[in-house]
């Protein structure tokens, strides 16, 4: 059974760090990213990366301030996130499938999602 599983969101003030995790199971992926999804809003494409994570996409919101990365050992993606803003209030959800273009990602499986809130 696949499973993806999120942790590490969280509180945190404007200009703060938070590093989230993805720990997959059931399979290995060789493309997976993160979205997320603020109130009222659509759910968006934040970053992604491949199995030897060499390749990385990032939406224009997030460059320079997050990383995404993997240790494909414990089959665990992270998403490093610095210089956070009121703006990248969501849930946060680990993703996996294919890539279709630059920050742009066919999803075949989703974790349950993660909350990130940032005060100002």
């Amino acid at each position: 059974q696949v499973q993806l599983v999120e942790s590490g969101g969280g509180l945190v003030q404007a200009g703060g760090s938070l590093r989230l995790s993805c720990a997959a199971s059931g399979r290995t992926f060789y493309y997976m990213g993160w979205f997320r999804q603020a109130p009222g809003k659509e759910r968006e494409f934040a970053a992604a990366i491949t199995w030897s994570g060499s390749n990385t996409d990032y939406a224009d919101s997030v460059k320079g301030r997050f990383t995404i990365s993997r240790d494909n050992a414990k089959n665990t993606m992270y998403l490093q996130m610095n210089s956070l803003k009121p703006e990248d209030t969501g849930v946060y959800y680990c993703a996996a499938g294919a890539r279709l273009g630059p920050a742009t990602m066919q999803v075949d499986y989703w974790g349950q999602g993660t909350q990130v809130t940032v005060s100002s």
